[in-house]
């Protein structure tokens, strides 16, 4: 029941997205990077986790194997939040956030799939005594800077079944235009924290009663005191996927700055910390929409978590046609919905053909 042996896997998909490669972090963005935590146990049991990675995937990387897994082995894995407890506390100092707390939550990840085999029963099943076997999505749109392509992809995303469509944009003509290609779904627009307080008044103003929700409208992120100004103009807000942990959301809730929180499970903690932070936002009455554009263990937790929530959140897609997953089927929505895989754990291994195909 010891942690015999913890390894990094990364691979690179390559991906479209419905129009011209997008930019992330400064450069063309057309891999999907996965990094993917496998931990073995003394008893012959292994589970698999995700760390945040998209670019920050090298400097996550170093974080787990250099100073992360020499704390690891020999740990007992039959208490996942004494495991965490103790790693944060001995790593605190290196960051709360960024590459070692991703690094952490992909662990922590793979360990609830290592304690829902060991039980045989799926993660949902641990966490509560009933839970969705579907849940609806919403079609996350890339940014494309054109209004042609919002449109094309706003159409494309309704016929594929989504009723809620999330754009990455920052105009009024782009929610416009979404809208009306949308034939009657919701539209939410992620801004990626471009504006100043004033402007973000001026275009939650100008926005009212044309969203689903608004997220994160203002630069910094964490400015949550200038984001409960942004909502009390009347569009719902959403933010949290680049908070660190808890706390922050207990700040955010404590200001009222946000309607609907985003923890993202690969950033955060993993499935412990989530745990933490659902309980908190139902105590405040703040609804749950998980960050997860993932397509790995970080979605399949996510699924898990979300199918145990008191109100179902919508699981958020990354529009984007993956070459292949090795976490097929599970990662892919049929007419716009996602079922909960019901096998022991996450409920999905890793297919390792596709898994070598693809390795970095």
């Amino acid at each position: 029941m010891k942690i015999s042996a913890v390894t990094a896997h990364v691979v690179s998909v390559p991906f479209t997205s419905g129009g011209p490669p997008s930019s992330f972090a400064g450069r063309p963005w057309t891999k999907l990077d996965i990094l993917l935590v496998r931990i073995d146990t003394s008893d012959g049991i292994t589970g698999w986790g995700e760390a945040f990675g998209h670019a920050a995937t090298p400097s996550t990387h170093v974080a787990l194997e250099s100073v992360i897994v020499p704390l690891l082995i020999g740990k007992d894995t039959r208490d996942v939040p004494a495991i965490m407890r103790e790693m944060k506390h001995k790593l605190h100092l290196l960051g709360r956030s960024g590459p070692y707390m991703y690094a952490l939550s992909g662990v922590d990840i793979a360990l609830w799939d290592i304690a829902g085999k060991r039980a045989g029963k799926p993660l949902h099943q641990l966490l509560a005594s009933s839970a969705a076997e579907q849940l609806d999505g919403y079609a996350s749109l890339v940014w494309y800077g054109d209004l042609e392509l919002v449109e094309r992809n706003t159409a494309a995303a309704v016929a594929a079944g989504f009723g809620h469509i999330k754009l990455h944009e920052v105009t009024k003509e782009s929610v416009s235009i979404a809208t009306a290609a949308a034939d009657g779904g919701k539209i939410m627009l992620d801004t990626n924290c471009p504006w100043s307080v004033d402007e973000a008044v001026g275009m939650a103003r100008a926005l009212k009663g044309s969203l689903f929700w608004l997220e994160e409208p203002v630069w910094p992120p964490e400015d949550y005191e200038s984001l409960a100004r942004v909502r009390a103009e009347g569009t719902p807000i959403a933010a949290g996927e680049n908070a660190a942990g808890f706390f922050d959301f207990k700040r955010m809730f404590e200001l009222e700055a946000v309607d609907i929180a985003q923890p993202s499970i690969t950033k955060i903690g993993g499935v412990t910390e989530m745990l933490r932070i659902v309980e908190l936002a139902e105590a405040h009455d703040v609804h749950i929409m998980p960050h997860s554009p993932y397509f790995g263990p970080g979605f399949l937790a996510t699924l898990h978590l979300s199918a145990v929530m008191k109100k179902r959140p919508l699981i958020e897609m990354l529009w984007i046609d993956m070459e292949s997953s090795p976490f097929d089927p599970w990662v892919r929505p049929q007419g716009g919905r996602f079922s909960v895989p019901q096998g022991p754990g996450l409920g999905c291994d890793p297919d390792m053909e596709t898994l070598k195909r693809y390795a970095t």
